[in-house]
């Protein structure tokens, strides 16, 4: 039984038995005298080995590929759910409005549920709920069945593909994340792009139910590894720290707490500001902006999906199945996208080596980009499929480029707004997520009949124009963003904003303020992350009043995201 606790420890990135563990020197506390990571903590994810960090990564972006792949999935098989049940193609796409807006409600469900209960059981507990309700799904009897059990599936998966991103800030620091984030963006565009040409075959020689059954065995798979996904949610391991503490009775240390512990936090108080903060935020102008671009750039990869049809089988009179290959397409421009975040992240490491102070404005490089991308590759796609002549290569090369192009706004956006935002970011990214989404949900139900009435060369120069009227906002933040976040409540600086009364108050207050004399095991130390010293401005005055107080819910540490403002 030794051995068999050992190897599952392994797969748990534990680097030993936590049950067992004995503590063979005083526990280490901060200058607030809470349970804290030491500097060099085997326990904090940010000091895991790489290999580690990177398996557990990649076990998390596999939930994200179920998620994204199941969102479109059913997008091949529209013609024998309709035939099935009765209904019109374009009811049938009522099974990805549904599941994308089931995206819509689980964020803001599951976000404050894991800054109670961890990162860990969230994705155990509601992506089994996804297998379950993808059962109902596969065996459906009727048509509405198989649309409750789209909204369910959609709800309930939603919770790996919003906190993923937490889970990797708890493992990656800001400039390291870069890459992690790229990987899980890359799942967010290649996984809808692959579900359809799946689906397509299928329906050529099964029906839609088999499309489900894939789900399954793929959701099957993904649990295994899912398993193995360890708690990496830095307050909640403190949290299991000092429970161990406290059982253990070490003289002088029997009532010791982890922070969060600490605070008179109710869940009910957690949703109260997870369901209202994230529409205030919504109408800052960063987020308001932020959210409009990437609705557009989300309802045109959910478009793509009825008019790759209308393209390749409809005008050119290919089958569902070799109709649907040219969206491999954009899973290949998904990975080049993210080979290009790659290389960014690498240069943007070289220039903090280098002492260059970055500000969140440097992520909009890529976003220009794709700016600029999004609107040439998009006219470039409409005209070329217009037109049959044309050779089909020429219109699968341009929707590589425009899935490039995609991808890199929305990994410049998403990263623009976590460094905007700092420990708001958690808000700011659940009401762009509703957003996006509700926008996504919307694209299956009039994409057929936009392109029916304007063409595919109308239609997509329609898509082109408003892209290219958007391509101003990245120049625009790029030139005035800091501006912007002096003005904004929400996006701290290091510059004192002029309306912040509560700030004021607490500069006042901190100069008069006299800290309590607290006995310490070793030197200072964060919050979440060892090594970075305490901030004497206001920021990070105001932070700690705050109801999230350690980390916020997308799992970024205080300290770090405070320092990597400032620098």
């Amino acid at each position: 039984m030794v051995d068999l606790g050992r190897m599952f420890s392994r797969p748990t990135a534990k680097p030993y038995r936590t049950g067992n563990l004995e503590f063979d020197e005083q526990p280490y506390l901060n200058e607030n005298g809470h349970v804290d990571f030491k500097p060099g903590d085997i326990e904090n994810p940010h000091n895991w080995t790489n290999w580690r960090r990177w398996y557990v990564t990649i076990c998390t972006v596999l939930l994200v590929v179920n998620a994204t792949f199941g969102s479109s999935a059913p997008s091949g098989c529209f013609g024998s759910i309709s035939k099935e049940f009765g209904v019109s193609e374009e009811a049938a796409g009522l099974t990805i409005t549904l599941f994308l807006l089931g995206y819509c409600a689980g964020p803001l469900v599951f976000a404050p549920l894991s800054e109670f209960y961890g990162r860990r059981w969230i994705f155990y507990s509601t992506f089994l709920l996804y297998i379950a309700f993808n059962f109902l799904c596969a065996f459906a009897p009727n048509f509405g069945s198989l649309l409750v059990g789209r909204f369910l599936t959609g709800t309930f998966v939603s919770a790996p593909l919003s906190n993923s991103p937490g889970t990797l800030a708890d493992l990656w620091g800001p400039v390291e994340r870069g890459n992690a984030m790229a990987v899980f963006s890359c799942m967010v565009w290649a996984g809808p792009a692959l579900g359809p040409v799946v689906g397509g075959f299928l329906e050529l020689k099964k029906d839609w139910r088999w499309s489900f059954y894939v789900l399954l065995w793929l959701g099957g798979a993904s649990a295994i590894t899912m398993f193995t996904i360890p708690e990496t949610f830095g307050p909640m391991i403190l949290v299991n720290r000092a429970r161990r503490i406290r059982k253990a009775k070490i003289p002088g240390y029997g009532n010791v707490k982890a922070p969060v512990e600490d605070d008179d936090r109710s869940l009910m108080g957690v949703y109260k500001v997870a369901l209202t903060r994230p529409w205030i935020i919504l109408f800052d102008p960063i987020s308001f902006l932020c959210a409009i671009y990437m609705s557009v750039v989300y309802t045109l990869l959910y478009m793509l999906f009825s008019i790759y049809p209308i393209v390749f089988q409809q005008k050119r009179g290919w089958n569902v199945g070799v109709g649907e290959l040219p969206l491999i397409g954009t899973a290949i421009g998904a990975f080049i996208g993210a080979i290009i975040v790659w290389f960014d992240s690498k240069h943007k490491a070289k220039k903090l080596e280098q002492g260059v102070k970055l500000k969140p404005e440097d992520r909009l490089t890529l976003g220009i980009i794709g700016g600029i991308g999004f609107p040439v590759t998009m006219f470039w796609f409409a005209w070329t499929a217009e037109y049959n002549s044309i050779h089909w290569i020429v219109p699968t090369i341009a929707g590589v480029f425009l899935a490039a192009s995609l991808m890199l706004i929305f990994v410049a956006y998403l990263n623009y707004l976590v460094d905007s935002y700092l420990m708001y970011a958690a808000s700011a990214i659940a009401v762009n997520t509703v957003c996006r989404s509700a926008c996504g949900a919307a694209a299956p139900l009039f994409t057929d009949y936009m392109f029916d009435t304007l063409g595919v060369g109308g239609g997509g120069s329609l898509i082109g124009g408003v892209a290219t009227l958007l391509a101003v906002i990245p120049f625009a933040f790029y030139k005035y963003g800091e501006r912007i976040r002096v003005h904004s409540r929400f996006a701290p600086t290091d510059l004192e904003k002029p309306d912040d009364e509560e700030a004021q108050r607490n500069k006042k207050e901190k100069s008069t303020e006299q800290r309590p004399d607290i006995p310490l095991a070793g030197s200072k130390s964060s919050s979440t992350v060892a090594g970075y010293e305490d901030s004497e401005t206001h920021v990070e005055k105001r932070r700690e009043e705050q109801d999230d107080d350690v980390q916020n819910a997308l799992g970024e540490p205080r300290d770090e995201n405070v320092q990597f403002g400032r620098h």
